[in-house]
């Protein structure tokens, strides 16, 4: 009786189709996960826009949330000026879903109250995490830039500005 079993060519050829599948399907898994990464950014900078509109509210002495860890808190959150307890604490921690996040608040007052902020939000690997870069500031519209310069910091309150609003 012989012997049955697949020929050295026959794996071959099956490894090469699986090669082949796998050389057109990697590139689009890598694009959805930089698309799912920038949709999460933008719903961030959504939150932290209604974090900071909350703080100001909640604390009017302050003004707007001197940076992003204030608007976060331990576990359990006592609510205070540090710690509002607005947002996750992986936000507050500055990255989340690939990509770097920071909040400032700016245009402080002769009294000290800061009179608007900025936040923005890059990715922490260009074109693996996310390629764009978003921002937002006191007038809660949301801003990007196709990140020509491959950054992976989050944008200043100049760039922000000059930045494309998000539609």
């Amino acid at each position: 009786m012989p012997n049955r079993g697949f020929t050295l060519i026959e794996l071959l050829i099956v490894i090469a189709i699986i090669l082949i599948i796998a050389a057109i399907a990697i590139p689009n898994l890598l694009h959805s996960r930089i698309a799912a990464n920038e949709a999460s950014a933008v719903s961030s900078i959504r939150s932290i826009n209604s974090a900071e509109v909350s703080y100001q509210a909640a604390y009017p002495t302050h003004g707007y949330a001197a940076k992003l860890a204030d608007l976060g808190g331990g576990s359990p959150c006592t609510p205070s000026p540090t710690s509002a307890c607005l947002v996750d604490r992986f936000l507050t921690r500055g990255v989340k879903s690939g990509y770097n996040f920071a909040a400032t608040g700016t245009d402080r007052a002769i009294n000290g109250i800061l009179m608007n902020y900025t936040t923005g939000a890059a990715p922490v690997a260009y074109n693996q995490s996310g390629i764009r870069w978003f921002c937002s500031t006191s007038d809660a519209i949301i801003r990007y830039s196709p990140n020509v310069s491959r950054r992976t910091t989050p944008p200043s309150s100049t760039e922000c500005h000059s930045a494309s609003p998000l539609e």
